[in-house]
């Protein structure tokens, strides 16, 4: 083991550094920057930045890499200014079908609840909808994600955060064609305290 990886793809990393850091991206929500990964596993910038290349060549099956050739079904992707893991673009459909068939019919109310925040927020970041809702949200939204009923439409340009938005999966599950077809309320939702009283599964 190396104490200073090279960038170069074939060159052996520092492998007890290269765990820490896929530990840490294998639970974070949010992409993170180079200097946040280098705080949480405590190296210099540098060498996190030396290992995340080595990550995304491997990752990538690249010649010389850890497994040689071999291309992952995840990679490591850099998304607004940070780093995070996705599933590779062409599993999404695979990903989709599974997890689709891994999740219950029926919403709890929680989900219920952060789907209607988004819904009438959005462009809303997960941080913006638990400020609402004044509870974390991470589970449910994941919920969301997979159930198909939100997805990722961007990222904040000053903090960097994933804002998310509905699909045309939710408008037929509604029963609409546009989210201006969605009951009104005024204003939205700044000081509505009762959103579980929006019954967006009734409309099913």
């Amino acid at each position: 083991m190396t104490d200073d990886p090279s960038t170069g793809s074939g060159s052996v990393p520092d492998t007890e550094l290269c765990r820490r850091l896929e530990a840490i991206l294998l639970v974070v929500e949010e992409p993170q920057s180079l200097v946040s990964l280098a705080t949480a596993v405590a190296a210099p910038v540098r060498r996190v930045r030396q290992a995340v290349d080595w990550l995304v060549a491997d990752y990538d099956g690249e010649p010389g890499a850890g497994h040689g050739g071999y291309r992952r079904g995840f990679e490591l992707r850099e998304v607004g200014g940070g780093w995070r893991l996705y599933v590779r673009e062409e599993l999404d459909d695979l990903i989709s079908d599974f997890v689709g068939s891994q999740v219950p019919t029926r919403l709890s109310q929680a989900a219920l609840e952060t789907l209607a925040v988004i819904a009438y927020k959005q462009p809303v970041s997960r941080g913006q909808v638990a400020s609402i809702r004044a509870v974390n949200v991470d589970s449910v939204v994941r919920t969301l994600l997979a159930r198909g009923l939100v997805t990722e439409v961007g990222s904040d340009p000053e903090t960097g955060a994933i804002l998310y938005g509905t699909t045309d999966a939710l408008l037929g599950h509604l029963g609409i064609n546009a989210l201006d077809e969605l009951p009104r309320i005024s204003p939205l939702l700044d000081d509505v305290d009762d959103v579980a009283t929006i019954d967006l599964e009734g409309r099913r």
